[in-house]
């Protein structure tokens, strides 16, 4: 029944209920009872004749307890839940305007809020009044009344929004509602903290309420916690705020990648009464490019969400200067004033030399961003590396002055005036001329022009039509002072002002960081970039994904709406917060951006009753059912012993010892928790750790599978002790004695690696042995599996080493394999090796296969730690690794070269450091120094 405040967890169990009936039918007779009587023999005699005798009927009290017993047991079974709900407090018949905050500051303890609302809700329903519903951060157009059992529904479909609540958008509803029903009950349940609209809300309510007092219900302290945007430096600072001091005084935020992998964490505290803190992600330029996202661990809104795009990443610049070494000075060269204004934003490379030398060491460190500061001609192979390279998306800024005005490249976005196109020594104004503001279209819109900017000198543009669409920034007379075109997928800039303070005082503003700033964020791929004739790049993107209210990625709602490149503002119903445009160029838009803050919302101006954010206390009758039934089965069990006269045989003494037993079996009964986790046997002990457990554990160690041929199993040992000792010579692991293991019996967890010969004609290792050997591999492990054949394979067929490993395969897992390809990680994780020979260098080393590429493409890393769990070969590594006591080699080499067991042992080291640090060796962090390892 709507609107019951009695639920079950197993309410089919109440099924059971229609076997009453048939319950009181099997008890309601009962045989008679037993006599006694005396031993004579002819009374015996006379007994027993036989005669037909008739039950008698049971007692209709006792068949009365009985079933009540049955039908407690029974609703014990189903998991009764009283849900008490306290009465609203208005007239029973009045509708009721039930107002919820569902921004994203009230997702952090969402299901407290979405309790009470039912809860309330259901009262209600009780009551039978029509409720009306209203979402404060959902456009509202009119506040309907719903029946109860519709509010209740479309109630419980109330999610959280992932933006910040607007509550006077839904004033005028509410207005309508309550001029329409003056005696209507409102309840609000508050989140406590001011939305976008600030308190105007709250005094809008207080007017149309017109004295009446509604209830709030909220928590003491508003409990949210937001991140208001990423400012990137040196470093990535988040700013952490929360409305008022709330006891959530610590706690971490996590960066993470597009693919939702955790990169790094960073702690967080507040001082004393503070409602804003600060932390920091200082990492490396590679890792902080991956970050897509920073969250507040365990918040779970999205207001606790920032997402980076390209623009809050740190981009690689290279600066270039065609100053003389005269120049080149502290304060007084135009490098200086770059590095100061993009140090904190970018990773810096400035090289020295000539200018040609200087943009061909640039260009090869990759970097997207190629500034030059007064360069003027390039020799041709210089020009066609720098055109290829803003082609294919690089961003290219060039400074004026003497030398680009008497240079003639075409590397510039516009024609610049022939002749004289410097007009340092030919252009005499009266005074300085100062910016004009920055138009709508241009990237630099919205920043303030300071008083005292003034330009000296510049370089003029030739007029044509495509002046107007490719200029960024001009002068109070309409000369261009920024201009811009595309090249290709890339982009190139020209500041028409030096980047020093001779020509303009720009480099000693604030504005010249900020321009910068801009500027370098189209550094990126094709789809950051402006086109041609936009030269603020303001072209819509669409939402690709967005968050929801807890701060989950999902599909965009219907609702969203596209947004410009230029879209800076913080997140609202229309514009969700998320990722716009396509994966490779995406757009951020966050719930709180920078300068945000969080407020307390006061609801003083309401006179309203303040209730806690809580339900009524639920109460488990499964307890009270269970006592019952036990004490009902106890008075059946007397009832029954006192029929059949059995109670009245018993002595005092026995009398009041079995009343003592009931009455302890009943206090027993009555204090014992009932707790459905405690119902379940407990689980044994683990067996304790034996000493060879505890070893095995304690230290890293190679083993090798005992085979039960002593002599292979002696070449076994001996192999891994000697790969031990090179491993203990030439690199920092320190690996225990090698040791023996036997499928069946020992644990193979403690081992990375395990060295397998197969020996034909030995008994095929059990079920189980394989099922654990399958589960080693599953688990991080990695077999290696030396048929020792190499000298035999293919002559006629199979070898039989080969078929009793093939035999052994066929019940375990085994992944694709593939010949160990050339630029695979076991060719570089310790040494750069081609083969991997042992006693034999002819057979092939087989491993799991990577996935398929396209042609073209650079084959990628396997994801994990990329360690293939199986390994093949048969070049008998083991008997190439052999040593002796005094560490002499056991057994000769096959091949012709003499530096094969050296190789053996090379590719040994490969193969355990593989196993240990996985892909690693795949980052592009180690590119350099293997090129440069490999004379490249």
């Amino acid at each position: 029944m709507l609107g019951l405040p009695l639920s079950f967890a197993a309410p089919l169990v109440l099924g059971a209920l229609i076997a009453l009936p048939a319950i009181w039918l099997l008890l309601r007779v009962t045989p008679p009872a037993p006599q006694r009587i005396a031993f004579p023999p002819l009374k015996i005699l006379a007994d027993l004749m036989p005669r037909r005798e008739t039950p008698a009927r049971t007692p209709w009290w006792l068949l009365a307890i009985r079933l009540l017993l049955a039908a407690l047991l029974i609703l014990a079974a189903a998991g009764p839940v009283w849900n008490p709900t306290p009465p609203l407090g208005a007239d029973g018949r009045a509708p009721l305007l039930l107002v919820i905050d569902n921004g994203f500051t009230a997702a952090h303890d969402w299901r407290e809020r979405g309790a009470v609302a039912i809860e309330r809700a259901e009262a209600a329903a009780r009551d039978g009044r029509s409720i009306a519903l209203v979402p404060t951060a959902e456009p509202l157009a009119e506040a309907r009344l719903l029946a109860p059992g519709a509010a209740i529904e479309a109630l419980r479909a109330v999610r959280p929004q992932p933006h910040l609540a607007d509550r006077v958008r839904a004033l005028p509803a509410i207005e309508r509602f309550l001029a329409a029903n003056p005696a209507a009950e409102t309840l609000w349940i508050s989140d406590g903290t001011a939305g976008a609209d600030g308190q105007a809300f709250v005094e809008g309510l207080a007017r149309a309420l017109n004295g009446r007092a509604p209830t709030i219900f909220k928590s003491d302290r508003a409990p949210a916690l937001a991140l208001a945007g990423a400012e990137t430096g040196a470093g990535i600072a988040v700013r952490v705020l929360r409305p008022e001091p709330n006891g959530r005084d610590a706690g971490t935020v996590r960066a993470v990648d597009l693919k939702g992998l955790p990169l790094a964490d960073a702690p967080f505290s507040f001082e004393a009464g503070a409602v804003e803190t600060e932390t920091r992600f200082d990492l490396p330029i590679e890792v902080r490019n991956a970050i897509a996202r920073i969250e507040i661990l365990g918040e779970g809104s999205a207001g606790a969400v920032t997402l980076l795009d390209d623009r809050g990443r740190r981009k690689r610049i290279g600066i270039a200067s065609g100053g003389s070494i005269d120049q080149a000075q502290p304060l007084l060269a135009p490098t200086y004033y770059l590095t100061r204004a993009l140090s904190p934003y970018a990773e810096l490379r400035e090289a020295r030399g000539g200018a040609s030398e200087a943009i061909g060491q640039l260009l090869d460190e990759q970097v997207s961003v190629l500034i030059l500061a007064d360069v003027g001609s390039l020799d041709r192979p210089t020009t066609e590396r720098v055109t290829r390279f803003v082609e294919e998306g690089g961003l290219l800024v060039r400074f004026a002055g003497s030398r680009l005005a008497a240079g003639n490249d075409d590397l510039v976005p516009v024609r610049l005036r022939r002749g004289g196109r410097s007009l340092g020594g030919t252009l005499a104004w009266d005074a300085p001329r100062t910016f004009a503001p920055f138009t709508r279209e241009s990237p630099f819109f919205g920043l303030p022009v300071p008083q005292d900017l003034g330009v000296r000198r510049q370089i003029l543009a030739e007029p044509d039509g495509d002046l107007a669409q490719r200029t960024w920034a001009s002068l109070q007379d309409g000369t261009p002072i920024v201009t811009a075109a595309k090249r290709g997928e890339g982009l190139v800039v020209l500041y028409h002002v030096t980047a020093d303070a001779t020509w303009s005082n720009l480099p000693l503003s604030g504005l010249f960081v900020d321009m910068l700033r801009r500027t370098v964020a189209f550094a990126g791929s094709p789809a950051t970039r402006p086109a041609e004739g936009d030269p603020q790049g303001d072209q819509t993107v669409a939402p690709q994904r967005t968050l929801d209210g807890f701060g989950a990625f999902v599909s965009p709602p219907p609702s969203a709406r596209p947004v410009t490149r230029s879209f800076a503002q913080r997140a609202t119903h229309e514009n969700p917060p998320g990722f716009y445009g396509p994966i490779d160029a995406s757009l951020a838009v966050n719930a709180l951006i920078p300068g945000d803050r969080l407020a307390p919302l006061d609801l003083a101006p309401l006179n309203g009753r303040i209730a806690p954010l809580s339900r009524a206390e639920t109460v488990d009758l499964r307890g009270p059912l269970f006592l019952i039934a036990l004490l009902l089965f106890l008075a059946d069990t007397l009832a029954t012993l006192w029929l059949g006269g059995h109670l009245a045989r018993l002595t005092g003494r026995g009398r009041r010892a079995a009343t003592a037993a009931a009455l302890a079996l009943a206090v027993v009964a009555a204090s014992w928790p009932v707790d459905p986790a405690r119902a379940q046997a407990p689980n044994p002990p683990p067996p304790p750790l034996t000493r060879e457990a505890v070893e095995a554990a304690l230290v890293t160690r190679l083993a090798y599978v005992v085979t039960g041929d002593e002599t292979v199993d002696g070449i076994s040992r001996a192999g891994l002790t000697g790969l031990t000792q090179f491993l203990q010579s030439k690199t920092a692991l320190e690996p225990g004695e090698p040791v023996g293991v036997d499928l069946a019996r020992d644990e193979l967890a403690f081992y990375p690696l395990l060295y397998w010969p197969i020996v034909p004609n030995r008994p095929l290792p059990g079920e189980a042995a394989l099922r654990r050997l399958d589960s080693f591999m599953k688990g991080g492990g990695t077999v290696i599996f030396d048929t020792r054949d190499a000298l035999t394979a293919g002559r006629g067929g199979a070898s039989p080493e080969a078929q009793q490993l093939r035999r052994m395969l066929m019940t375990l897992d085994v992944p694709e394999l593939e010949p160990v390809p050339r630029d695979h990680v076991l060719t570089k994780s310790f040494y750069i090796l081609d083969t991997f020979p042992g006693r034999y260098a002819s057979s092939q080393t087989w491993i799991e296969a990577l996935p398929p590429v396209a042609e073209g493409e650079q084959r990628p890393a396997r994801a994990g730690d990329g360690v293939s769990p199986i390994v093949i070969t048969g070049n008998d590594l083991a008997a190439a690794w052999a040593v002796d006591r005094r560490g002499m080699a056991l057994y000769p080499v096959s091949g012709g070269d003499p530096r094969q067991r050296e190789m053996a042992f090379r590719g040994g080291v490969n193969l355990v450091m593989y196993v240990l640090t996985g892909n690693y060796k795949a980052d592009q962090v180690h590119v350099p120094a293997l090129l440069e390892r490999l004379g490249q």
